[in-house]
């Protein structure tokens, strides 16, 4: 018999987490929690998914609101670091990670059990994020991923596990789509994206307007940070998370956000997604734009090595490391110049940024204009150019000799 009396389990109410429900209790003979973490992923997700939980035998189900708490605590701070993983992807999974794990490891102490579950599959990114913040914050915790003990490999076979045992389930052998979503992005793998030379079809997307079918006119739309954070949308002072969904809207509509890419996972094989980020995508290109106003080209490079470091410290879920706490430090003394409007131009699947201001700004037009000044002497360049070439003069004039 386990020794395990009871578990916490991250349940979303999907084919995965609904069949890992009874499999716990079956093969360790344990009492199941159910944890559910609300970041945004809609309410259309949420609906019934307490009663559903119970029906698939948990014994109680907590649901955790924790979108501000996310949006504040997790993804301005990325923000500031500039973050942009392997150049392309956003990390909106990767945000939501910790914060979801930190939140399962509370039940799992305000409950008294001694076991942590995940539906996270034996291929993926997600057992290394969650279980590293499980070693970090708790690990006298036995973790337990079924995906890397049952003999369960389809959602077939999960299907007929559930319907052996009358368990009720939305999900269908037709639903050939693995999504994740959060109030920063949705992604979309699986089904025909398998195939990298397969375009995707217009029902891969489903937060965004395909930028083809997006309003004929451009819209504008006004970003104000204070200090690296953004407080105001259009002049209207909004909560973190209030101003990501407003972005979403507005930027969705015009079909701002899309990639479709070919990533690394950390497990060491590649794999292709799609994803939507509207509003991260516009928050993200008015940051940097207020950066190259307020910071010189020595301190920008180094917040851009910030950001790349990072990107894989996120990505590959050490949130809870010394790394972490050093990089997001960094990119935070940086962020302290980062006071400014910036607008962004949308259009069809386009964010442009086409005005800046900052009380900080380095800009001069007085010496960066064409016409005729009174601040730059340009015969001063020649001394600057002698001693920033010298050292290839010197190696020029060794291999002359």
């Amino acid at each position: 018999m386990s020794s395990i009396k009871k578990v916490v389990l991250a349940y979303s109410g999907g084919l995965d987490t609904s069949a890992i429900v009874p499999w716990l209790k079956e093969n360790y003979g344990c009492e199941v929690i159910a944890f559910v973490a609300d970041v945004g992923q809609g309410a259309e997700e949420l609906e019934g998914v307490e009663e559903k939980a119970i029906a698939s035998g948990a014994s109680e189900c907590y649901v955790v609101d924790l979108k501000d708490e996310m949006v504040s605590e997790y993804i301005y701070p990325t923000l500031k670091t500039g973050s942009i993983y392997e150049g392309t992807y956003l990390l909106g999974t990767s945000m939501a990670r910790p914060i979801i794990a930190k939140a399962q490891v509370e039940i799992a102490r305000k409950v008294g059990a001694d076991a942590l579950s995940h539906g996270c599959t034996g291929k993926g990114n997600d057992q290394v994020r969650f279980e590293s913040t499980f070693a970090a914050l708790a690990p006298q915790l036995t973790v337990i991923a079924p995906w890397r003990e049952w003999d369960m490999v389809s959602r077939e076979d999960l299907l007929a596990y559930l319907a052996e045992r009358n368990i009720e389930t939305t999900a269908s052998a037709t639903k050939i789509y693995s999504r994740d979503a959060n109030a920063w992005h949705i992604s979309h793998e699986g089904g025909e994206l398998e195939d990298p030379w397969q375009e995707p079809t217009k029902q891969i997307w489903t937060m965004t307007v395909d930028p083809e079918d997006a309003p004929d006119a451009p819209e504008r739309v006004t970003l104000s940070f204070n200090e690296g954070e953004l407080t105001h949308v259009d002049g209207e002072a909004l909560s973190p998370y209030q101003a990501l969904v407003k972005l979403n809207t507005v930027a969705a509509a015009h079909g701002v956000g899309r990639i479709d890419i070919v990533e690394n996972r950390l497990v060491g094989m590649k794999s292709r997604g799609c994803y939507e980020t509207p509003g991260g995508t516009v928050m993200l290109k008015a940051y940097k734009a207020l950066e190259t106003m307020v910071l010189d080209k020595a301190a920008l490079k180094y917040r851009e090595q910030i950001g790349l470091e990072f990107s894989h410290v996120m990505y590959d879920g050490r949130w809870f490391t010394a790394l972490n706490d050093a990089l997001l430090a960094g990119a935070e003394s940086f962020a302290k110049k980062v006071t400014g409007d910036i607008v962004v131009k949308l259009y069809k699947g386009q964010a442009t940024v086409t005005q800046r201001r900052s009380p900080n700004s380095l800009y001069s037009e007085d010496f960066a204009t064409f016409g005729a000044d009174d601040v730059y002497d340009q015969k001063h360049a020649e001394g600057f150019i002698r001693l920033f070439s010298l050292s290839s003069r010197i190696a020029a004039l060794k291999n002359q000799g």
